[in-house]
């Protein structure tokens, strides 16, 4: 029976020969993943669980505090020490407190957790992130979570799989984020629901890492259960650099059945934004620079945006010049790694010097949490993936979604800038 490349993982930790859409499977689980909120929550669960005493293997599971931390208040606090205390207590090998971890996402495929091929779960949406690495990922409910610390195993739906090919070189100022952007404005918030998004196309082959990533992660953003790509030489070379563990290489059949095969050509692509108040609300950036949209917050980082990539188009924008006076510039590094590789390389002086305020890695501002958040009629253009009302704050403030590039522009004119305007980046 020919399968896509979900199915194939999917069949392979259920122990079945093969699998199809709608079939509700028992999987075992490669990593079960938790931050500091959805461990507090499972952690209870587990409590409350006759018989629920130990995980079920203290090296394949991850334990994150990266949302609230450094703690912002006694509450915060809290909740932090409960997923330590845990930690300690079950003897997790990976436990990544503040300063020696980041943002989940990035800091799990930094630290060689994540490999093709495999079954990783946890208690955040974008967990999706890990298929850029030709994994299945996906985020579930605490409750989830907690059988997954004991089991090691969960129940799943097999999702019915969506093929997107791109074609097209991008083009001047056009990034993966762009590219995915547009994807999430052509499926829609619900166009993808439950469905696993596979990425094709020269163009997903040509990006880096980094940019996959980027891609993986908004997957959650269209309603998909998991976004994933092949895993190519330049992954495998990753991997390899970061864990001697072995993994398996799946490949979707040639002859694989998609519920629906949609093309998408980047050739001619602009620079992208998500206006309010959805992240599929996307337009051409020549349609939102025709009326001049003043910020008083850039905000540059999150999961989707927050690696040495990024961190060097920003600086290379903003190196030697100023942040417009009338906003302000908030910069989360993604894991403490990219931190110290972004200072060993001068990134985060020229980041200083151009008047940005250089955060601890961490979530902060991008889901409302504390370190940026938006007041009452604030506006803020952001490299993050989501743009609901209330998201960064305050329900009566705005959240514009963008490249790093349009957002470092944006910066430099205090408007909403397009990234290929010369006299932009240059001022």
């Amino acid at each position: 029976m020919p399968m896509t490349l979900t199915e194939k993982i999917l069949a392979r930790h259920a122990a079945l020969d093969a699998v199809e859409p709608g079939q509700i499977i028992n999987a075992k689980v490669d990593l079960v993943l938790a931050n500091e909120l959805s461990a507090a929550v499972a952690i209870g669960v587990m409590r409350q669980t006759k018989g629920a005493d130990r995980v079920f293997d203290r090296e394949k599971i991850a334990l994150v505090e990266d949302h609230f931390v450094p703690a912002k208040d006694a509450q915060s606090a809290k909740i932090a020490k409960l997923m330590k205390d845990f930690a300690i207590e079950q003897n997790i090998k990976h436990f990544f407190d503040v300063g020696r971890g980041g943002i989940e996402h990035v800091v799990l495929p930094e630290e060689g957790l994540v490999a093709p091929g495999e079954l990783i779960v946890g208690g955040d949406s974008h967990t999706c992130t890990y298929g850029a690495f030709g994994a299945f990922a996906t985020g579930m409910g605490s409750t989830d979570i907690a059988a997954a610390f004991v089991l090691g195993e969960v129940w799943l739906k097999v999702p019915a799989s969506i093929k997107l090919i791109y074609s097209g070189k991008p083009g001047e100022m056009v990034f993966a984020k762009d590219i995915m952007l547009k994807t999430v404005g052509t499926l829609g918030i619900d166009g993808a629901t439950y469905r696993a998004i596979e990425y094709h196309g020269t163009t997903v082959d040509e990006l880096s890492i980094t940019g996959r990533i980027t891609m993986a992660n908004m997957a959650i953003e269209a309603g998909a259960k998991n976004g994933i790509f092949h895993a190519d030489a330049k992954t495998i070379a990753y991997v390899k650099e970061r864990t001697d563990r072995d993994f398996i290489v799946e490949k979707a059949d040639p002859d694989a059945r998609y519920e629906r095969e949609i093309e998408i050509d980047i050739g001619s692509l602009e620079p992208q934004v998500a206006c309010p108040h959805t992240p599929d609300n996307v337009h051409p950036i020549s349609e939102v620079t025709r009326d001049e949209i003043l910020v008083d917050q850039v905000f540059i980082g999150s999961c989707t945006n927050g690696y040495i990539e990024d961190l060097r188009i920003v600086a290379k924008i903003l190196d030697g010049k100023r942040i417009d006076s009338r906003l302000r510039v908030i910069v989360n590094p993604g894991s403490q790694k990219v931190w110290m590789q972004a200072a060993e390389e001068g990134v985060l002086g020229k980041l200083a010097a151009a008047g940005c305020v250089v955060n601890t890695p961490g979530c902060g501002a991008c889901f409302g949490g504390h370190m940026g958040t938006l007041g009452d009629g604030e506006r803020c253009i952001s490299t993050t993936n989501r743009n609901y009302v209330g998201r960064m704050g305050s329900p009566k403030a705005e959240v514009y979604l963008a490249s790093p590039a349009t957002c470092a522009v944006s910066a430099l004119t205090g408007r909403i800038t397009d990234p290929r305007v010369e006299a932009a980046v240059t001022a």
